[in-house]
């Protein structure tokens, strides 16, 4: 084994700090910090999607949509019950008027198939603030001038 290998090896146990230690970046808005984060938990474990969940979060954040979009849609396509990454890849689609549909109704499938209270949460602010802020009837924004 490498040393470069041995180094790797090491590390392993901290994956799952890395990878907190990574969202509580893009929480900070550090984007830079966080991409590498995310980054060197991908090469301590190739195969495992939450780096990738939080590169596609970072890109999310950015509203680097086509990005999001793409991240999330790997992931899901390897994981199809990934359902923080449906959830996020449905909050992309929100973003995108022609997936708003399609983006709605994988956020409502993941929140009925998961158990974990987190993402059901977000599904429904998702589809919330969808409904609320991204419909132009609602909207406080495109609402009837008052003028």
């Amino acid at each position: 084994m490498s040393t470069a290998e041995e180094k790797i090896e090491e590390f392993k146990e901290d994956f799952s700090l890395l990878i907190e230690a990574g969202f509580v970046a893009v929480k900070q808005l550090d984007a830079i910090s966080s991409s590498r984060i995310f980054i060197a938990a991908q090469m301590i474990s190739p195969s495992h999607t939450a780096p990738q969940v939080g590169l596609g979060y970072i890109a999310l954040n950015q509203l680097n949509i086509k990005e999001a979009t793409h991240i999330f849609e790997e992931i899901t396509s390897k994981e199809p019950e990934n359902w923080l990454a449906q959830t996020f890849l449905g909050i992309s689609y929100l973003l995108s008027k022609p997936k708003r549909k399609k983006g709605e109704k994988l956020n409502r499938e993941a929140m009925e198939k998961t158990k974990d209270a987190t993402v059901k949460s977000l599904g429904e602010v998702s589809l919330e603030w969808a409904d609320k802020d991204l419909t132009k009837a609602k909207s406080p924004f495109f609402g009837p001038s008052k003028t």
